[in-house]
């Protein structure tokens, strides 16, 4: 028999589906019929070009030979098309003279590329923020396996968010090593793969999931008028600007709102094959989805990565439409060609409501990313100004915007 979802369950209840006047039942259209939130789409806008730039900034990090660290434009042109630079890689690092410095070695007769001291900066204040919240870490690395139904996680799962948790880049040594009295390494079935599991005395600890903090304090405001048996199972919904509802779409919110359902950290029983066993095994889904964003450092996530968790994670459901079934928690954007996932909650204006210092140091190189040329046209401008010459800066690199 099929799992069931919200979405599906309510279509047989009302032929225009959750929202709006949707007909369409693939996934593709589904994700296409979605309602597009500007906010988090020109979000998103910023961070695709972000991606890329982290990616050539980790493999100029992780060449340490030379003083300081770079790596040769042509290893990076041979990289062009994995890395998704569309016009080069010469023509993507002009683009963010603040990021990148471009210069030619005579004594290897090549030319190569470093970090520009502003992105140095930005990349130590990062490794600082990191070093200092090993703490957070391991409890964030705990709660993530905690969820598990195995009290573990494979390795190359772990791998995979390695950067949405904060980890650090060497994290099987400076944390899981570290801490061989909370974590340990076995084999897995498959060669040259490792489980991540708790220890012994780790498996039974308790964690309170974040969404509690929230709906305690919904009950403790002065102006609450929320029954607070109502709000026991209660997530924080909210719609964007524009978005139209259906007339009786708050009230199937509502009905799901207060149905009992398994934390995230609690063992899960049989799956019963009923209509609210089904009902309920999804909310369970949407729990651990959502105290998985609450995890990570940007409350954001693409959504392949974290699809490797749904075996560990019991979820049978396809987590995609997981989130579009649930626009009031989630937002689903897919520019970049790639999916990721926001914690509406989370945000507010495009920013982070509750930042911390990891986020702070990766949101100052969003902002290089943004400033693009901008601030280098406007000094030479100055100086063009203060020389008496009229010669404008050149505006050649100056292209479309890099998009995978």
């Amino acid at each position: 028999m099929p799992i069931l979802t919200l979405k599906t369950i309510l279509k047989h209840q009302n032929p225009c589906r959750v929202i709006g006047s949707r007909f369409k039942t693939s996934s593709v259209q589904y994700v296409a019929s979605r309602f597009r939130d500007p906010t988090f789409e020109k979000l998103m806008d910023k961070y695709k070009n972000l991606l890329k730039v982290i990616a050539i900034q980790d493999l100029i990090l992780a060449n340490p030979t030379h003083n300081p660290p770079s790596v040769s434009l042509d290893f990076l042109s041979r990289l062009s098309q994995k890395l998704h630079l569309n016009r080069g890689a010469a023509s993507f690092l002009r683009k963010y003279p603040h990021i990148f410095h471009i210069f030619y070695d005579p004594n290897k007769f090549r030319t190569f590329c470093r970090l520009t001291d502003a992105a140095m900066r930005v990349s130590r204040q990062e490794a600082e923020a990191i070093n200092a919240s090993l703490d957070v870490v391991v409890d964030r690395l705990v709660r993530l396996l905690s969820m598990s139904t195995t009290k573990s996680l494979p390795l190359r799962a772990v791998f995979k968010v390695w950067r949405e948790l904060g980890l650090p880049d060497d994290f099987e040594d400076s944390i899981i090593s570290r801490n061989s009295h909370i974590f340990k390494l076995v084999d897995a079935h498959e060669p040259n793969t490792h489980i991540l599991t708790l220890t012994d005395e780790m498996r039974d600890k308790s964690f309170v999931a974040c969404v509690e903090n929230w709906r305690v304090m919904e009950c403790c405001r002065e102006n609450c008028t929320v029954d607070r048996t109502e709000i026991r199972y209660s997530f924080k919904h909210s719609y964007p600007p524009g978005m139209r509802l259906v007339r009786d779409f708050k009230a199937k919110v509502k009905e799901w709102q207060r149905l009992p359902y398994v934390g995230p950290y609690e063992e899960m029983g049989e799956k019963k094959r009923s209509k609210a066993g089904i009902m309920g095994l999804e909310k369970r889904a949407v729990a651990i989805v959502h105290e998985f964003l609450s995890l990570t450092v940007e409350r954001m996530v693409e959504v392949e990565k974290i699809s490797h968790f749904r075996k560990s994670f019991a979820i049978d459901l396809n987590i995609r439409d997981l989130f579009l079934d649930h626009p009031g928690m989630f937002y689903l954007s897919t520019k970049g060609k790639r999916h990721t996932v926001f914690l509406r909650e989370g945000y507010e204006r495009g920013c982070l409501i509750d930042p911390n210092p990891v986020y702070n140091a990766r949101r100052k190189l969003l902002d290089l990313v943004v400033l693009g040329r901008h601030a280098m046209l406007i000094d030479n401008e100055s100086r063009s100004v203060e020389n008496c010459q009229t010669q404008k800066p050149c505006l050649q690199d100056e292209g479309r915007d890099e998009s995978i």
